[in-house]
């Protein structure tokens, strides 16, 4: 049995650490709302009153996981705990993380003995049931103490065939986790993957667009076709080269709702895509498709188009997000 600190119970903080615990591991909670942390320690966590009571509830040497929005909470709580933890200790940002940040946060840790490791973390809501995918950066030594707790958070091989060839390369990484390298790597691999979902998410939502529209007045009466937008989103789960869990998403919103009227279509944006474009721009690399799935998003907030509802629905889906207010 292994054991570590979480700091933040919010969607996905909680979920970890309820996944842990059914992997027997012992988890030390903190969130700022006591009731978060209730609904926790019921199922068998213990509850700490602030950070310094969770590193107080760890034996040494230490793991924290923080699990918080990026920005300040998360630059208040790693600079805390780089005060609060001893050498040999490990600081954790699981959270959505520029990944600039996490190499300058490791060198500030690493002058106090501190380690630091940036997990970009995957599987939104249904994590704790379908497990997280890992992108681990920072050094290998405190990668390879942990990797108990990743290997009890990771979804496991499952039922996806191996891929040939792959003979003699780490067995973990099919396991769905993998330390990508040095500090910032983890971040930087997560970032890209969340870039690449806007896309994804952009070429689905315009592509059940044009099929709801297939029959519109702007078309010849001869031309115009009827299609049902559920059942081809249903249809396409069973055998196509689109199928994806962002189309069981879609399809499954569909399935309830066909016109997606719960929502207005005006899609968020947590920041990633917005890092991926940056990231494009300083490396001269040529990213069309992930820039204007971004730029989509920023237009969607002004439309209204049934592509902003399914990309709406899609990341209330797998991430649990509320569109933006208007």
């Amino acid at each position: 049995m292994a054991e570590i600190g979480i700091v933040g119970l919010g969607r996905m903080g909680a979920n970890i650490a309820r996944r842990l615990m059914r992997a027997g591991h012992r988890c030390v909670v903190w969130d700022k709302d006591p009731a978060a942390i209730a609904a926790v320690v019921a199922h068998g966590a213990t509850g700490a009153a602030d950070l310094a009571g969770v590193v107080a509830g760890l034996a040494a040497p230490r793991a924290v996981w923080v699990m918080l929005p990026h920005g300040p909470p998360t630059e208040k709580a790693i600079a805390a705990l780089g005060d609060l933890l001893s050498p040999g200790d490990v600081a954790i940002d699981g959270g959505n993380t520029q990944w600039k940040d996490d190499v300058r946060r490791a060198k500030a840790l690493k002058a106090k003995g501190v380690h630091y490791l940036d997990i970009g973390t995957s599987g939104g809501v249904w994590g704790l049931e379908r497990g997280y995918c890992l992108m681990i950066g920072g050094e290998a030594a405190p990668v390879a103490r942990l990797a108990p707790i990743f290997a009890a958070l990771a979804p496991g091989r499952g039922s996806i065939p191996a891929t040939p060839r792959r003979e003699g390369r780490a067995p973990n990484v099919e396991e769905g986790w993998l330390h990508c390298g040095g500090h910032g790597a983890g971040h930087l691999v997560k970032m890209i993957h969340n870039g690449i979902e806007y896309g994804m998410m952009q070429a689905l939502a315009e592509g059940l667009d044009l099929l709801r529209h297939a029959d519109s007045p702007q078309m010849p009466e001869e031309h115009r076709i009827s299609v049902d937008v559920a059942d081809v989103a249903e249809v396409w789960r069973r055998g196509s080269v689109v199928t994806s869990w962002l189309l069981d998403l879609t399809a499954a919103a569909l399935a309830e709702d066909p016109d997606l009227d719960k929502y207005s279509g005006r899609v968020g944006d947590s920041g990633e895509g917005r890092w991926t474009v940056q990231q494009a721009i300083e490396t001269a690399v040529s990213a069309p498709v992930l820039t204007a799935a971004l730029f989509s998003r920023f237009a969607s907030r002004d439309e209204g188009h049934f592509s902003g509802k399914a990309l709406s629905a899609m990341r209330a889906g797998f991430g649990g997000h509320l569109e933006p207010k208007a």
